[in-house]
């Protein structure tokens, strides 16, 4: 018998209760299952039957249920949402984007700063560490400046610049410990140096924004794993990632595979890690399909590149610096490049569901992948006794019916 069911919607996180359905997690369908959550964890994750023979079952009121229950969902390459663009915003206006971001399913995100001046980097740097040091955020990505002009995309090559050790440091410090990773290209003179920089800062080193060569791009994966290792690094953060595979980089050709064809051949045997975008439109969906069904699951995060344009209708954003124009669901740049996305995480996981891979396997790339990245394996992307509550709840469409974060209710997504 389950506990009692009452049609409270808002629960206090500090007030135990529970929530019912099939369970989605990392060892496969649960079926009549139950999440309790007290304070801001969960207390249980597993089938009723097993939790009623608890003496304290009935201190967890059922307040919801749902069709599918799966663990909240990571992203790690985010530039901003609903309205808000993590380089430029101010607080207020940030703070209320992330409040409807985590509302949205997105419950752990890093934020990414696009290359720009030194001062304004190091400013918004400064800025997003408050939303570090509140758990709002889980990190910061620099993505640049160290990047390759004939390789832009959207950014403002003018802001592109070779490594800067000084300009670094200052960078580690304005994040105050919250940078995660930066992306670089490695034919910028000064790149091998920079590899040891970041990993000496416990900051994970990620190519993109590259023209390199094959060989070059072996040759700084394989330098970048050797720092990763020798610094004890642990779990997956011992191996280096590839930012959005495919885009800022050249084409892959079966002649010539470039730093594409470098990036690949390193997750396929587990030596690198790669992001792609899951927004339909800077990988095709049958792209994105064959990579999840030949990447090894450990090796790929799935991320969204999101900007200010996501959740907002039609118009002109912020993406740093620049102005960027979402029009039936794509983001451009003045000049007509792909300038992020206007997709949530969840929009990428429904995605690559409709392209016909299965949820279960998904699921690592949304969550317990970039946890493991971010070092947070023991803390989120999980449905487990003693992770913080984390949770979406879907409706049997697998539209978002609640969204839960450190245990409390959040509005439904918009």
């Amino acid at each position: 018998m389950a506990p009692e069911e009452t049609t409270t919607s808002h629960p206090s996180p500090s007030r135990r209760y529970a929530v019912t359905g099939t369970l989605v997690t990392d060892a496969g369908l649960i079926d009549d299952a139950l999440v309790a959550i007290e304070g801001d964890r969960i207390e249980y994750a597993g089938t009723v039957a097993d939790f009623t023979r608890r003496n304290d079952a009935g201190d967890f009121p059922v307040r919801m249920s749902g069709a599918r229950i799966m663990p909240g969902l990571i992203d790690l390459h985010c530039h901003g949402s609903f309205g808000g663009d993590f380089s430029t915003s101010d607080a207020p206006t940030l703070r209320a984007a992330l409040t409807r971001l985590h509302a949205a399913g997105t419950t752990t995100l890093v934020a990414s700063l696009m290359s720009d001046r030194a001062e304004a980097m190091l400013s918004a740097a400064e800025r997003i560490a408050e939303f570090v040091d509140d758990g709002m955020i889980a990190g910061i990505h620099a993505e640049g400046p160290f990047l390759a002009p004939a390789r832009a995309g959207a950014q403002d090559a003018t802001a592109f610049r070779d490594p800067d050790p000084a300009f670094v440091d200052e960078l580690i410090a304005a994040s105050r410990g919250a940078l995660r990773t930066m992306t670089f290209a490695p034919e910028r003179p000064g790149a091998d140096a920079l590899i040891e920089q970041l990993v000496s800062h416990g900051v994970i080193p990620s190519i993109g924004h590259t023209d390199a060569s094959t060989e070059l791009t072996r040759q700084s994966l394989d330098l970048a794993l050797e720092e990763l290792s020798s610094a004890g690094f642990d779990g997956y953060t011992e191996i280096p990632t590839v930012t959005h595979l495919f885009n800022g980089m050249a084409p892959w050709h079966h002649r010539t595979p470039g730093a594409a064809g470098a990036a690949l051949e390193f997750a396929l045997r587990r030596r690198a890690r790669i992001e792609v975008i899951g927004d339909g439109h800077h990988l095709h969906p049958d792209t994105l399909r064959m990579l999840l069904l030949a990447v090894p699951e450990e090796c790929l995060a799935l991320v969204t590149d999101s900007t200010a344009a996501t959740g907002m209708p039609d118009g002109d954003y912020p993406l740093g610096q620049l102005r960027i124009r979402r029009s039936q669901g794509q983001v451009h740049s003045a000049e007509g490049h792909l300038a992020g996305s206007a997709s949530t995480l969840l929009d990428a996981v429904l995605l690559c569901v409709e392209a016909g891979v299965d949820m279960l396997r998904v699921l690592p790339a949304v969550t317990t992948v970039p946890a493991a990245i971010l070092g947070l394996q023991d803390e989120v992307g999980a449905l487990h006794e003693g992770f913080r509550a984390d949770l979406l709840v879907l409706d049997e469409s697998l539209d978002l019916v609640a969204t839960i974060r450190a245990g409390e209710v959040l509005t439904e997504s918009p």
